[in-house]
C-alpha cells in the first residue's frame, strides 16, 4: 500500500513535533509504515510462507454482495484446508494451539481443526491510521494502566510496552461506528443437548469512531462503547432489556448500566452487569466480562505482555457467522468442525493475573490478540486452583463493505461443566447491518421501558 507510507511519515513528523511526552521514541514510531504496518503489525510474512506479507489494500467485495445488506458472502468459499488437525496429530502442533484448543482435542475424539490458507484481510479506514501514527508518540496510560491520556480515536498503542496497552488496543479497536442485528445465544450441555438461551436485538455503537465527533484527544469521561439489547426469546425472557455504556476512564466515569424487567415494570440501575457476574443471556456459562472475550474495566487484574506468537486461531469465519441454522452448528460437545475456519496468524499474548485483594472467579486469564485488528481471538481462563476452567474463541470476519472487523459471534467452552455457549449468532436473521447512530434519547435509561415490551 504505497500511498500509506508517505502519509504516515508526515503525520508522525507532526506528532513528534508537538509531543510533550512520547509513548515510544520517534525512532521506534518510525517503524510504522515501514517494517510495521500502520497499526503496528509485522509487515512481512513469516519464514515458511504460511503467513503472507501484509498488503494494506482493502479486499475486493464479492460479486454476490448487495450494498446495504447484512449478509456477506464468503470470499474464500472455494478454498480447501491446507492442514487438518485431529487428536492423532495434535501434539505436533501444540506450540501453535491455545491451551483450550489442546484440551478440546484431549476430551473429544470428534474435535477437529481445519487450517485454511491465511488471509490478512483487515484494512482500517485512513483516518484511523493517521490517528494511530500520532498516538504512537503521544498516547499513554494513567492510573496504573486503567485510563488513557492524549489518545486520538484509532489504535492507542500500535507498539505496546505492556499488557495494559495491548488490552486498550482491544477495547478501543475499530469496529465501525454503529451496527445492529438480531441474534441467538445457544448452549450445549454435558449431555450434548442444544438449548436456545436467548434471542435478542442488539444495537452497538463506538462513539469515538463517529466522523461527526469533534476532533481532538479522547476525554476521560467520554464513552467509547455503547450496547443496548432487547430480548425476544425464549418466553421467560421476552421483554427484558439492558443498556451498557463504558467510558475511557473507569475511575472517573465507571460503567453505567441499566436493566428493564417486565415483571417489575421499571428500569433500574444495574451495576452488577460487569466483571464476573454470570450473564443470564448465556445461561451463566459466560460472565459479563467474557463478552467479546474481554470487556470493561481492567482494575481487577495485573496485565503482562508475554510477547508475540504464531498461532492457529479462528479467522475469516464467514461460513460460520453467516450460517442459516443452528441445528448443524451447535453439535454435541463442540461446534461442528466443518463450519469453523482456522488460519495461522501472529498474535500478542497477554497474561492477566488476579490482583491481591481483588475478587473474580478467574484467577488467571490468557488473551491472544490479533496483530492486524487488535481483536482478542482466543482466551484461556483458570479457576482459583490454577486449573483450566474455560476457553473462549471469537469468530472474526471482515465487513469488507465498511472496512470494519467484526467479532460479535463468540463462544466459551466450560471444561468443568462440560458445556459450551455460542453468543451473537446472527446468521439466521440476515447477518449484521451497519447503520446511523441512534439518537441521544434512544440511549437513555427511560428508553429501555419502551423497547422491553412483552
Amino acid at each position: 500500500m504505497k500511498f500509506v507510507k508517505p502519509l504516515l511519515a508526515t503525520t508522525l513528523a507532526l506528532a513528534v513535533a508537538g509531543a510533550a511526552q512520547a509513548a515510544v521514541s520517534p525512532d521506534q514510531a518510525a517503524k510504522l509504515g515501514t517494517t510495521l504496518t500502520p497499526v503496528g503489525a509485522e509487515w512481512a510474512g513469516n519464514a515458511d510462507g504460511t503467513i503472507p506479507a501484509y498488503t494494506g489494500s482493502p479486499m475486493a467485495i464479492p460479486a454476490g454482495f448487495k450494498a446495504g445488506d447484512g449478509f456477506r458472502p464468503d470470499p474464500f468459499e472455494s478454498e480447501k484446508p491446507r492442514l487438518v488437525i485431529t487428536g492423532k496429530n495434535a501434539a505436533e502442533y501444540a506450540d501453535k494451539l491455545t491451551v483450550s484448543t489442546q484440551e478440546l482435542f484431549k476430551r473429544y475424539p470428534t474435535y477437529r481443526v481445519d487450517v485454511y490458507p491465511t488471509h490478512r484481510t483487515v484494512a482500517l479506514p485512513q483516518k484511523m491510521l493517521e490517528n494511530t501514527a500520532a498516538n504512537a508518540v503521544t498516547a499513554k496510560t494513567t492510573e496504573g494502566g486503567l485510563a488513557l491520556e492524549n489518545a486520538l480515536p484509532g489504535v492507542p498503542f500500535p507498539i505496546p510496552a505492556d499488557g495494559y496497552e495491548a488490552m486498550w488496543n482491544h477495547l478501543l479497536r475499530y469496529q465501525g461506528v454503529a451496527m445492529n442485528t438480531k441474534y441467538d445465544s445457544w448452549i450445549n450441555d454435558a449431555s450434548g443437548t442444544a438449548t436456545l438461551s436467548s434471542t435478542g436485538v442488539v444495537s452497538i455503537e463506538n462513539p469515538l469512531s463517529d466522523p461527526k465527533r469533534p476532533a481532538g484527544p479522547i476525554a476521560g469521561d467520554e464513552a467509547y462503547y455503547k450496547l443496548k439489547v432487547s430480548y425476544s426469546g425464549p418466553a421467560r425472557r421476552v421483554g427484558e432489556a439492558i443498556l451498557v455504556v463504558d467510558s475511557v476512564n473507569p475511575l472517573k466515569q465507571p460503567r453505567r448500566a441499566w436493566q428493564y424487567l417486565p415483571g417489575q415494570r421499571r428500569v433500574k440501575l444495574a451495576p452488577d452487569l460487569a466483571y464476573d457476574t454470570p450473564n443470564p443471556g448465556t445461561s451463566g456459562i459466560m460472565t459479563y466480562d467474557d463478552t467479546f472475550l474481554f470487556n470493561g474495566a481492567m482494575d481487577r487484574y495485573d496485565f503482562k505482555l508475554a510477547g508475540k506468537k504464531e498461532m492457529l486461531v479462528p479467522y475469516n469465519t464467514y461460513k460460520l457467522n453467516y450460517h442459516k441454522t443452528a441445528d448443524d452448528l451447535v453439535t454435541a460437545k463442540h461446534l461442528n468442525p466443518d463450519l469453523v475456519r482456522w488460519e495461522q496468524h501472529r498474535v500478542w499474548v497477554v497474561e492477566a493475573t488476579l490482583k491481591p485483594g481483588k475478587r473474580h472467579i478467574y484467577s488467571k486469564r490468557t488473551f491472544y490478540i490479533d496483530e492486524d485488528s487488535w481483536t482478542v481471538l482466543a482466551s484461556d481462563e483458570y479457576d482459583a486452583r490454577g486449573q483450566l476452567f474455560r476457553g473462549g474463541f471469537a469468530h472474526m470476519t471482515y465487513s469488507y463493505d465498511v472496512q470494519a472487523p467484526d467479532s460479535n459471534n463468540h463462544m466459551l467452552y466450560d471444561f468443568v461443566a462440560g458445556s459450551y455457549n455460542i453468543n451473537g449468532f446472527y446468521g439466521p436473521y440476515g447477518g449484521l447491518k451497519y447503520n446511523e447512530p441512534l439518537s441521544k434519547a434512544q440511549w437513555t435509561a427511560e428508553s429501555l421501558a419502551g423497547t422491553g415490551v412483552r
